[in-house]
């Protein structure tokens, strides 16, 4: 019988950063995080906010919620969805952070 490794914790933390980072790479995405980053919201609510359909809305909190930054929670008919933890917010802002930083220092991204 073969002996199987399991992955390292840190090995397991880089899989689960390039999850979030892939989730993170999507401006609708970025947008329904800021949202729950101030409350939480219905589908409906949160889909009208947004702008998009309901199918397209379905798909991006699809990648979040396997990515494991938000939670659905049903309440009755209505779904609600919500930031998995406080410290996701805290990431976006950090990340905005570094942005405004690379812009007023004048610095241009490679594209």
């Amino acid at each position: 019988m073969k002996n199987i490794q399991r992955p390292s914790v840190d090995e397991e933390v880089l899989e689960r950063q390039v999850l979030i980072c892939k989730a993170f790479a999507n401006s609708t995405r970025l947008h329904i995080l800021e949202l729950l980053g101030k409350h939480d919201w219905s589908a409906h609510d949160l889909q009208q906010e947004v702008g998009v359909s309901k199918a397209n809305l379905s798909q991006h909190v699809t990648v979040l919620k396997t990515a494991g930054v938000i939670v659905r929670r049903r309440r009755g008919k209505q779904v609600y969805f919500s930031l998995a933890m406080p410290e996701v917010k805290t990431a976006c802002q950090l990340i905005r952070n570094v942005l405004r930083a690379q812009i007023r220092n004048g610095r241009q991204l490679a594209i």
